[in-house]
């Protein structure tokens, strides 16, 4: 399978990798993992070690060790509690492949003043990011969809803050332009504007699983009114689209750093992708997509599934009444990093042909 170009793509997810002193497995965590698995095999050709610079993701390092770079967690023996909250790891460390072990280990060069007589200091960072840190996930391609769109109920937003009259002489407000807003702000200034859409159907059961609320721009409240009855005065400091009258407005919420380590579902999915975001039929590398499974299957966010095209099917060639279904065709895989109760957002990752609404993603193999 091709393998993510490390400096150019996505997920870092989860940053580090931590089999550190406070972390060390006992010979009983040693033997309910097997990195020599099919599954978790290192590659033939991994390096003895990477120093990690900047640009690195955890996706891209695991890729030049493991044929597999969701196994990230099994090699270094993590449990569930350590997938969800990585420490971090930091340019100048080295990851070691310990080949003997079949292990990885992290650790800092020798003669940086804090290495141990092996040649590596075990450390545990605990603290919040800083500006030295190996970000878990590239802000370029998932921030925007860290907190837009939006998966709504059918009446989520009806009793939120609404846009009544944009700018006289405007249909539509556009950026810099003003807009009046009503409803209870809460006391927020910054809010994004959305507007339901189309409902996303399950594709095996065709019932609605929910709406994806369109990202439309973001306003600040630049006058809050001080009476029920009139209205707040707000100006669009950005805009996708057109704003108009009854367009919703949600607080701008902090966007989220998500820090989970790459891996398996907990439990067996089997899954369909609803929808390719903004509707379009096909996408590729680096796309976005929706599958009909969330918290309610076990599905956080670092869940990595892969992706098949259903199989077709032929005439036997020996008896032409005989119908044979060829085996579905595995093709990429898709890196789950938004979830929702019934639905989550997905990164296409390392696919070597196009994603197509109703394609299965499931658990790997």
């Amino acid at each position: 399978m091709k393998k993510f170009n490390t400096a150019a793509i996505v997920l870092a997810l989860a940053s580090a990798f931590l089999p550190l002193s406070a972390h060390a497995m006992s010979p009983s965590d040693e033997a309910r993992v097997d990195p020599h698995s099919v599954q978790c095999a290192f590659r033939q050709d991994a390096p003895d070690q990477h120093v990690v610079v900047r640009g690195d993701t955890l996706w891209g390092i695991s890729g030049q060790f493991l044929e597999h770079p969701w196994c990230w967690p099994q090699v270094w023996g993590l449990n569930q509690e350590e997938i969800r909250n990585p420490h971090w790891i930091y340019p100048g460390q080295i990851v070691y492949f310990d080949r003997a072990a079949g292990r990885l280990r992290l650790g800092t060069p020798i003669g940086d003043g804090s290495s141990s007589s092996q040649g590596m200091q075990r450390r545990i960072r605990t603290q919040g990011i800083d500006d030295q840190a190996i970000p878990s996930i590239p802000s370029n391609i998932i921030e925007p969809f860290l907190t837009k769109p939006l998966i709504v109920s059918e009446n989520e937003l009806a009793t939120s803050p609404h846009i009544v009259a944009v700018e006289e002489g405007h249909v539509n407000a556009g950026k810099g332009d003003k807009a009046y807003v009503s409803g209870d702000l809460k006391g927020e200034t910054m809010f994004h504007a959305f507007r339901p859409s189309h409902p996303l159907k399950d594709p095996v059961t065709k019932q609605i699983i929910g709406y994806e609320a369109v990202y439309l721009g973001t306003l600040r409240i630049t006058r809050p009114s001080k009476s029920a009855d009139v209205a707040s005065v707000a100006e669009l400091v950005e805009a996708k689209e057109e704003i108009g009258a009854g367009d919703r407005l949600l607080p701008v919420p902090v966007t989220p750093f998500i820090n989970y380590v790459p891996h398996s579902p907990a439990q067996p999915v089997v899954a369909r992708v609803a929808s390719i975001y903004e509707g379009v039929s096909h996408a590729g590398q680096n796309q976005v997509v929706t599958v009909n499974v969330g918290k309610a299957n076990g599905v956080d966010v670092g869940t990595v599934l892969q992706l098949y095209h259903f199989g077709g099917s032929v005439v036997d060639a020996t008896d032409k009444k005989k119908s044979i279904r060829l085996p579905d065709e595995e093709y990429g895989n898709l890196f789950v990093f938004r979830v929702f109760d019934k639905i989550s957002y997905g990164l296409i990752m390392e696919v070597r042909n196009t994603v197509e609404v109703g394609d299965i993603a499931r658990t790997p193999e």
